[in-house]
């Protein structure tokens, strides 16, 4: 893996990592903004401690080395996890409110495309 694709992949997880311990920290606390963003897009409460939860977790499966098919799962999770996010803002009018969950969607994509070979899941042929 070239130096310039390993800088790309740690750029991209950090930043990833960031925002989705952030998110899930906040989404924990059940602050009333987030509260009320939930409400707005029509999911119940308890949906931020699922949400917060997993995000937490999904970020330690990330980052720990070795378990390659537990990170495809997690990088999968936060693909759907921010696509679901920004159908949601779609759905319910909230477009100044999609951006973030953009932002969080393209970078689980170019840390998923740009994660070293010992990262992947390697399948065998029988």
């Amino acid at each position: 893996m070239s130096t310039r694709n390993k800088i790309i992949y740690w750029v991209a997880t950090l930043w990833l990592s960031l925002g989705m311990v952030s998110t899930g920290v906040v989404q924990l606390m059940k602050s009333n903004e987030e509260t009320d963003l939930m409400a707005r897009l029509g999911y119940p409460d308890y949906f931020l401690t699922i949400l917060g939860v997993w995000k937490i977790l999904g970020v330690v499966a990330v980052l720990i080395p070795k378990f390659p098919l537990l990170k495809e799962w997690a990088y999968a999770g936060f693909f759907f996890s921010m696509t679901g996010a920004a159908f949601s803002h779609i759905a319910s009018g909230t477009l100044n409110e999609i951006y973030p969950s953009l932002l969080l969607l393209a970078l689980t994509v170019v840390s998923w495309y740009f994660r070293p070979a010992e990262r992947k899941v390697v399948f065998v042929n029988p």
